[in-house]
């Protein structure tokens, strides 16, 4: 990891740069893609998954014995595991639900809001090196929760045109209704344009790569809503000498191992705690199965040393992590003023690989500094709210004249009109 001691705050934008391409790079790629599989539906899908997953298949979609066979694989202590995670994301999630909201503004004037499911979302889950089983966990309980109607989940298949067994046991055990062997720009615009296996949606989820992540956004283009942009993972790590070297290192590189584009960095006010975490990094780097993949993060990642607890505040709330670590003497301070962050883990008990599994929260977070403006899945993410109001003919008296007054400032003759209707036919009484 390069330290950069005390840097000066005009070059903090060019610091804290995410390793990502810019999108015009990516963009042509994505509109090709799109404008095929909107005019030729399921064989752009094929031809695009035969090019990127190396696989010719006879049908993308799962068949039953395939869910079947993969309930049978998913058993012992894993099973267990995902059961547990989904308990908690349940609980957490479910803890979410708000009801009516009702007030009479005024007499005779009542308005209120209610919940409604969105009724079609797509589920994206990556699957390239690393099948998330995870992701579907904390897409598919939510969605359950909010009574979407359709929960159509893509994701690619292996070169064997495989899906992962995990991720079918997940599927089924959180109320999935189609899942489709498709991933990336192709699978992005299959659930924005229909095709004649794939259902049209209304809002899509789930985090992916740089191609992935810029075809959501262009899906917004035709009318179907998305989540959040959530590209490549991150992670910032805010820590002093009191806490645990190897506990940070082991934070740092669990983020590093999710691909070569993800980054992470580290924050702190000690030069000699940057230098043991820099070296316990490279310690348990060596062990790592993925540590190939790990190694180019850990290339685009950082070490920054600051000189007091307000200046690196304001340089976390600069970057706006994807999840955010604190373990510090004074961790208070951060919790109360940090505004930007996806998710945030606190104290030296608790990695950011418990929010990613099982302790309840949503780790599909907003990325490359969207947490500024984006918050993460939530339950609230999958309702719309829909408002309603009632007027009595006590209440459009009691309104009435401010709605024909305002109308009138505004030049628009037929709203006023719609009230002054109304109002003398309750004279006429």
């Amino acid at each position: 990891m390069k330290l950069y001691n005390n840097p000066e705050k005009s070059t903090w934008k060019a610091l804290l740069q995410r390793p990502t391409q810019s999108v015009e790079v990516i963009e042509a790629t994505v509109n090709q893609i799109f404008e095929e599989v909107q005019s030729d539906g399921d064989s752009a899908i094929k031809k695009y998954t035969q090019k990127f997953d190396s696989v010719d298949l006879k049908s993308n979609l799962i068949s039953p014995q395939e869910i079947e066979d993969a309930l049978k694989l998913v058993i012992g202590d894993l099973k267990k595991a995902i059961v547990l995670a989904k308990d908690n994301i349940y609980k957490f999630h479910s803890a979410q639900q708000t009801g009516k909201v009702e007030v009479e503004t005024m007499p005779g004037v009542l308005c209120w809001q209610e919940n409604r499911p969105i009724e079609k979302v797509g589920l994206y889950i990556p699957g390239g090196t690393a099948p998330l089983f995870s992701t579907v966990l904390m897409l598919a309980i939510p969605a359950q929760i909010a009574g979407c109607k359709d929960i159509v989940l893509c994701t690619p298949p292996n070169k064997e045109g495989k899906i992962a067994n995990e991720i079918l046991y997940a599927s089924h055990l959180c109320g999935v209704t189609k899942i489709v062997k498709v991933g990336g720009i192709q699978a992005i615009a299959g659930l924005t344009f229909g095709t004649e296996t794939i259902p049209q949606v209304y809002k899509i989820f789930g985090p992916g790569n740089q191609f992935v992540t810029v075809a959501k956004q262009l899906a917004t283009k035709y009318g179907v809503a998305i989540d959040m942009p959530a590209g490549p993972s991150e992670l910032l790590v805010m820590a002093d000498e009191s806490a645990n070297v190897a506990f940070v290192a082991s934070d740092l590189l669990s983020q590093a191992e999710h691909g070569s584009d993800s980054q992470v960095i580290l924050v702190t006010t000690s030069q000699d705690f940057a230098g043991n975490v820099s070296v316990e990094v490279e310690k348990q780097l060596e062990a790592l199965p993925r540590k190939a993949m790990a190694e180019k993060a850990i290339a685009n990642s950082k070490s920054i040393v600051v000189d007091s607890i307000e200046t690196a505040i304001d340089l976390i709330n600069e970057y706006g992590p994807e999840h955010f670590i604190v373990a510090t003497e004074n961790n208070d301070v951060f919790i109360d003023k940090i505004n930007n962050a996806g998710s945030v883990f606190i104290g030296n008990y608790t990695p950011e690989s418990a929010g990613d599994y099982a302790s309840g929260t949503n780790h599909t977070l907003p990325t490359n500094g969207f947490s500024k403006a984006y918050s993460g899945v939530n339950l609230g993410s999958f309702q719309k709210r829909i408002t309603f109001q009632k007027i009595s003919k006590e209440g459009i008296q009691n309104i009435g004249n401010a709605i024909e007054l305002m109308a009138e400032a505004e030049g628009l003759q037929a709203h006023k009109n719609a009230v002054t209707l109304r109002l003398n036919d309750l004279i006429t009484e």
